[in-house]
């Protein structure tokens, strides 16, 4: 009867670990554990994985991708490795930096097996050894940036961690791709603070771009105004040898003309009574003269010609003659000199003279 009770308790316990859930596996077993193919001699592994064969309890063999045979019950597919690119969520985990602010950071991990052996056998579960060692290197690299550098330099922390992983993973057959940190949160109190000093930094850039503005608009309206008066200057130095042209074009203009009339007036007076002409020209000039002189009350006027002893007495004969007939006037103090044709001038003043003097009386 005892031996009929150890029976069936031995059954229900084998029974109990069948439908119980085994807590202690970890995901990556459970999942190899219901993905793993079964010894049917003849196997076909598909493409981009690797079958380990244990041949009772010993590593025999790597099957390859395409047809394969295997010994039934000597051998056993023990563990079954995927040789594509892995991508394993790396879960948020809090990390302090070099400035003493703790920071709450996740991040992607990427990778691939190259070696089927090594990770089959180096390490226990792959995919959890390398998601902790992300978390690690993570911790220790944030260890050494500030906050500021920790968003500025992203990149460069990204492949620190990779090198890091890299390092320790060659052991296991793993290679790590890259890493990418997905999410970066800081404490709401750093995080206003950071943002009051983004606007302060903002409103500083806004200054001096508001200040450079005002420098280069002050430079280009003084530029504006130099270019100006230099071509006002340019403008009246132009008008000014322009005008100076026009005058010395007149200057010359009138030269010719002089030149021309004294050149037609010597050819008139060396034709036939051509000096007659001239000297009734010049006596014309002198009526017109003296009969403006007869308005003015004292004018004396001094002889053209001091040898004409001719003239001078006529003068005086006229001079005493103008005095005995009209006493009372300043007119006699006027004194007449002029040349060979001054009796008719004096004469032909005088008569003028008298004949204003009457009208005015």
């Amino acid at each position: 009867m005892l031996r009929t009770l150890c029976r069936a308790g031995g059954a229900i316990v084998q029974q109990s670990q069948r439908t119980a859930p085994r807590l202690w596996v970890t995901a990556a077993q459970q999942r190899w554990a219901s993905t793993m193919p079964m010894n049917t001699v003849i196997l076909f592994v598909p493409q981009q994985e690797a079958w380990v064969v244990e041949r009772m309890g010993r590593f025999h063999r790597i099957l390859e991708p395409g047809l394969n045979f295997l010994i039934p019950v000597l051998d056993k597919i023990r563990y079954v490795q995927s040789l594509k690119e892995i991508v394993i969520d790396v879960p948020e985990q809090s990390a302090v930096s070099l400035d003493n602010v703790t920071l709450q950071i996740d991040g992607v991990l990427y990778l691939r097996i190259l070696n089927p052996f090594k990770a089959s056998y180096g390490v226990e579960d792959p995919e959890y050894a390398v998601t902790q060692l992300a978390q690690t290197t993570m911790r220790s690299e944030l260890g050494k940036l500030t906050l500021d550098k920790v968003f500025r330099e992203r990149e460069s922390l990204n492949s620190n961690i990779v090198h890091s992983i890299n390092q320790a993973s060659d052991e296991w057959g793993i290679r790590c791709l890259r890493y990418e940190i997905k999410d970066i949160h800081v404490p709401p109190r750093v995080k206003e603070s950071m943002q009051m000093q983004v606007e302060a930094e903002r409103k500083k850039r806004a200054t001096v771009l508001e200040s450079e503005g005002t420098r280069e608009s002050a430079i280009n309206i003084a530029e504006g105004r130099k270019q100006a008066q230099i071509l006002a200057s340019e403008g009246e130095k132009a008008e000014q040898i322009n005008q100076a042209f026009g005058e010395a074009q007149a200057v010359l203009a009138k030269a010719e003309a002089k030149a021309k009339s004294i050149r037609l007036l010597s050819d008139a007076l060396s034709e036939h009574n051509g000096n007659a002409a001239a000297s009734l020209s010049v006596a014309e000039q002198y009526v017109s003269a003296f009969s403006k002189l007869a308005k003015e009350s004292n004018t004396i006027l001094l002889p053209t010609n001091t040898g004409d002893i001719s003239g001078m007495v006529t003068q005086r004969h006229f001079s005493s003659l103008i005095a005995t007939a009209e006493p009372k006037h300043k007119y006699l103090n006027k004194i007449f000199l002029n040349n060979d044709i001054v009796s008719f001038i004096y004469i032909y003043t005088y008569i003028l003279h008298m004949t204003h003097r009457w009208h005015r009386c």
